[in-house]
């Protein structure tokens, strides 16, 4: 039999995903034709070919498994690099490669490959995933990413390193380093987590009684007021930026909001007698964001450290940045 690769995916990849409930209005997607990137930008201006993958499975949210189908007269591993590549870039764990009458799959995080006999359902999927159940990750899964009204969508390393943070957040990890290159959207990235977290009403208390208390801690007013501007998705009574001049003409800090930005300086400054962030008790807020902590925010011989020792109890993401 003789089918290029439209057909193959036509008469066989299609009809198996649909035996598997994958697209059956169960929050589970199947994205055709996914494009993963633009292309390279080489010398001159010009992009490279882009990538695109043949199948994206998602579901709760979560890209889950790439798969690559080749015509059928073809090994059935002849799409696997690509497959492994486009997943790998995605930090997505499962590729598959298929000529139609074969599947094979390849899971990136234990190295086992081999045949299989059909694509697995979206919640067996999920559980191949994430092999432990955590009820914070089910939560955080069911808030989509804001999307401005579909005028943003996140591109695959942003949404690979929001995923990447919420992950270590449900497993209750207190102490997260983010590193991306300038230039690659990294407001846009913990605005996200930021979202995720509110939407959810995660917080220190275990329990989603309440909308937690966020702070994003810069060492530049310009980026204290980018990052501000960045976050207008959340009501204006939500977001406060703390600024020296208002905390000394109020004579408190302000806690009346869920979102705070501020800079070292200003949590540095004695405006009651005390430095400004003894104000608040320690386990006040339950997310810090360390914005540029490479600059020497969180260098163990900083005198800014101590803000960070201080809210010790907080779950702390350092957002560094190379050139």
């Amino acid at each position: 039999m003789s089918l290029n690769e439209a057909e193959t995916r036509a008469e066989y990849v299609d009809p198996a995903l649909t035996v598997a409930n994958w697209g059956a209005g169960n929050g589970s997607t199947i994205r055709r034709e996914f494009s993963i990137n633009l292309g390279r930008i080489q010398i001159g201006g010009s992009r490279a070919k882009p990538l695109v993958a043949d199948y994206v499975l998602e579901y709760k949210g979560q890209r889950l498994a790439v798969i690559e189908a080749k015509k059928f007269d073809l090994h059935v591993t002849e799409g696997l690099a690509q497959a492994k590549e486009y997943a790998s870039k995605m930090s997505i764990r499962f590729a598959y490669a298929t000529n139609g009458h074969g599947i094979y799959l390849a899971d990136l995080q234990t190295g086992e490959e081999g045949l299989v006999e059909s694509y697995p359902t979206p919640d067996k999927l999920w559980d191949m995933t994430y092999v432990e159940a955590n009820a914070w990750r089910d939560r955080f899964a069911e808030v989509p990413f804001e999307d401005k009204g579909g005028l943003w969508q996140p591109r695959y390393y942003q949404q690979a390193a929001v995923d990447a943070v919420i992950e270590a957040i449900a497993k209750e990890q207190k102490r997260i380093l983010l590193t991306l290159a300038t230039g690659t959207g990294k407001t846009a990235i913990a605005f996200q987590i930021a979202w995720k977290l509110f939407e959810s009403r995660w917080s220190l208390t275990g329990e989603p009684t309440r909308r937690p208390r966020i702070l994003f801690l810069a060492d530049r007013n310009i980026l204290a007021d980018q990052a501000y501007n960045s976050f207008g998705a959340f009501d204006d009574d939500a977001m406060v930026r703390i600024r020296p001049s208002d905390v000394k003409k109020n004579g408190v800090v302000p806690k009346n909001a869920s979102v705070f930005f501020t800079i070292f300086q200003t949590f540095m400054t004695e405006s009651t007698g005390e430095v400004n962030y003894g104000q608040y008790p320690p386990d006040f807020f339950d997310f810090i964001i360390v914005d540029e902590c490479h600059r020497g925010g969180a260098n163990d011989e900083s005198t800014w450290r101590a803000i960070l020792d201080y809210f010790e109890p907080a779950v702390q993401l350092g957002h560094p940045a190379w050139v």
